[in-house]
């Protein structure tokens, strides 16, 4: 029988008002991969922080035990120094620093105040080496990818000599290779004894990657499956996870009507922001119709956020050039207000730090794009911010104690609607939704497509940027695929598959 490494005992955490963890228990063993799974905003992420010592023993009720002792963390450097790190989905490192100075902040290698930076950069080359990083660990973290920062992250990990890895959500903003790289990696450290848990909301990577698999719903256990046992597929997970069946992952449409074209650009031409020699959009042509879903498709830097921002009152990049038509009408939208004023809405894919105002209440971030219909006399009108957000919360079935309640304490999911509500109520004619739905689970996923699905039945164009390509296959009615800047084919729903998406793409260039 193999070693219980960690077990989490009648686990037991409230906030004001909300039990968040309700009796928990979870047991993980010595040299395993085990998946923890649920909605937002089922507890997930706050089991885990009180296993980090991010909420101190004292703040929740129950038992931890890890490698034979109770532990009892005040903070996160006594879980750390136990053999236990988390890596959240944030990354928690310092662009402008060296990597090998990100790997070893707080935990530097030397005597007293003198930092032996030999032994630093020689031990950090040794940890680049273990995750397959080829990078020198002088190079600054700013000038690698969003895939290799997640690889440095782990390197860190390792430089605590974690004995627990616990990784939250840590393919959401990775491609398909990246992501793939760094399950194998996990993989291969599961070979030399390491043992890991992973929260992920992308099943197939959990079905590849786990040997068990614990459901958690409402803050309480539901089941834990073990691959060796039990016959585990995704459609029992979800099950497991929304407590009931989800038939078809992706609703249908009652009827189609899709009309005119609504927008049309032509021959569209960004450069970047910074290197402003260097060109991201090249060339592009592309249309929506009223009624429709369109969606683009493309690995990560192939310059689908770069266009859609672009085209959103030049939000992003330089030197500009090519035609916008908006229900036929050339246009030219300068700014982001003359884009609002045009009936356009970018929903962006960075919700927490573009999106919303995490500080500020639901009722404040509802009606930030559309605060005159709040208004007298350039005046917020309290009463009407109030109902209007109440409206929207029930929409949108936003889970939430009140309109009061500040976004950064709801779910990433109850965040993205939160977000859909503030550009639905500044009643936009055209969406771009920029990754809708990354980082949330597959109940909200749902329920986000049914209010797409809703938008476009009331004649609203839909354009919706995705890097999961069941996402994109599921919802759209025609799909352009992206690489290098480029338009590198044009599908239509009935032809689109994941295969003929990806061979467009590596036709086109290098598929890096």
């Amino acid at each position: 029988m193999s070693k219980i490494l960690l077990e989490m005992k009648n686990i037991t955490k409230t906030f004001p008002g909300v039990k968040v963890l309700d009796n928990v228990n979870f047991k993980v063993e010595q040299g395993e991969i085990h998946a923890l799974v649920g909605e937002n905003g089922a507890g997930k992420s706050t089991l885990m922080n009180v296993l980090s010592g991010i909420y101190p023993y004292g703040s929740y009720e129950g038992d931890i035990i890890f490698d034979g002792d109770v532990c009892k963390f005040s903070n996160i450097k006594n879980s750390e120094e136990k053999g236990i790190v988390i890596i959240h989905q944030e990354l928690a490192l310092i662009p402008y620093m060296s990597i090998g100075e990100n790997l070893f902040l707080g935990n530097e290698r030397g005597k007293k105040a003198a930092i032996n930076w030999n032994e630093t950069y020689g031990k950090a080359d040794t940890l680049l080496r273990t995750v397959g990083l080829k990078e020198s660990s002088r190079t600054l973290v700013k000038d690698i990818g969003v895939g290799k920062q997640q690889l440095v992250e782990i390197a860190k990990a390792l430089a605590k000599n974690a004995k627990l890895l616990i990784l939250d959500e840590p393919t959401a903003s990775l491609n398909e290779s990246d992501s793939k790289a760094l399950l194998d990696l996990l993989l291969e450290f599961k070979k030399n004894g390491m043992t890991s848990i992973i929260i992920s909301h992308k099943l197939n990577e959990i079905s590849y990657v786990a040997d068990k698999i614990t459901i958690i719903r409402d803050g309480a256990t539901i089941e834990t499956l073990d691959k060796k046992k039990d016959n585990i597929s995704e459609a029992r997970i979800i099950k497991g996870m929304v407590g009931r069946e989800l038939s078809d992952r992706f609703p249908k449409r009652k009827e189609k009507k899709i009309g005119d074209i609504k927008m049309e650009v032509t021959d569209w031409t960004v450069y970047h922001a910074l290197y402003t020699d260097r060109k991201v959009v090249d060339n592009v042509s592309i249309n929506v119709r009223s009624g429709e879903v369109v969606g683009i498709s493309g690995l990560m830097g192939a310059g689908r956020t770069e266009l859609a921002m672009s085209i959103f009152g030049k939000s992003y990049g330089t030197n500009i050039s090519g035609d916008l038509k908006i229900n036929g009408e050339a246009v030219k939208l300068n700014n982001v207000k003359e884009a609002i004023n045009k009936k356009l809405a970018y929903v962006t894919e960075d919700r927490k730090g573009n999106g919303l105002i995490l500080s500020n209440p639901i009722k404040i971030n509802t009606t930030l794009a559309n605060l005159q219909a709040v208004s007298n006399n350039s005046i917020i009108d309290k009463d009407k911010e109030y109902a209007v957000a109440v409206q929207y919360k029930q929409k949108l079935n936003t889970k939430c104690t009140t309109v009061e309640q500040n976004v950064g304490n709801l779910s990433g999911g109850n965040q993205q609607k939160v977000l859909l509500s503030k550009w639905m109520f500044a009643d936009p004619d055209i969406l771009i939704l920029d990754e809708p739905t990354r980082g949330i689970d597959v109940g909200a996923k749902y329920e986000i497509y049914c209010i797409i699905n809703n938008l476009v039945a009331e004649g609203k164009s839909v354009i919706m940027i995705s890097s999961e390509l069941p996402e994109v296959l599921g919802m759209c009615d025609r799909i352009y695929v992206m690489n290098e800047g480029k338009i590198a084919g044009e599908l239509s729903s009935e032809e689109a598959s994941q295969e003929l998406i990806m061979s467009y793409i590596l036709k086109s260039g290098k598929g890096e």
